[in-house]
């Protein structure tokens, strides 16, 4: 399940969604409209938010990763400095740095499908369209928006251990029907 931008069908939060979820962050989810990505183990690993919180205040991550494991992982490769060698890599590879501006268009294309909120007009998110600050965001939009779209994003996932091998993150009550 993804964004309907890349093709990808997304599924609505049921009730049982939205309580792994909060189990998964240990508070409530803010904004959250859909699951953008289910993990192999079936809970939503990935989800897409409105960006504009409830409080009115403009949140700028449509793809919000949830799965703490996934999260432990990736903060992993974070403290490992692949942001700083991608974002390097950024300056001297013109390919890589195309398809990850496109990337960024790619995001701020889905994101005003769901809504347009000037205060963040062109911003997208983990450091899109020229450096890496955040490989959380980078992986989310990948699952969501499925591979080919986001090189770095998809790159951080081909380095993560398969996080779900261990059984769910969080315990499920019943399927969403």
């Amino acid at each position: 399940m993804g964004d309907g931008a890349e093709g990808r069908v997304l599924t609505l939060i049921c009730p049982q969604d939205r309580a792994v979820v909060a189990a998964q962050l240990g508070r409530a989810p803010r904004a959250v409209r859909a699951v953008a990505h289910r993990c192999p183990c079936g809970n939503p690993d990935v989800v897409e938010t409105s960006p504009r919180l409830p409080d009115g205040s403009p949140f700028p991550t449509l793809y919000y990763l949830t799965c703490p494991r996934a999260a432990s992982a990736i903060g992993t490769l974070e403290a490992s400095g692949l942001m700083s060698e991608m974002t390097d890599r950024l300056t001297g590879d013109v390919e890589l740095a195309q398809a990850y501006a496109s990337a960024h268009d790619r995001y701020l294309e889905r994101r005003n499908e769901i809504s347009h909120v000037e205060e963040i007009d062109g911003i997208s998110a983990g450091g899109m369209p020229t450096r890496v600050k955040c490989l959380h965001v980078l992986v989310g939009h990948a699952l969501a928006a499925g591979r080919g779209v986001n090189p770095l994003g998809d790159e951080a996932l081909d380095l993560l251990p398969d996080w779900w091998a261990s059984g769910p993150c969080v315990p499920r009550d019943d399927a969403c029907g």
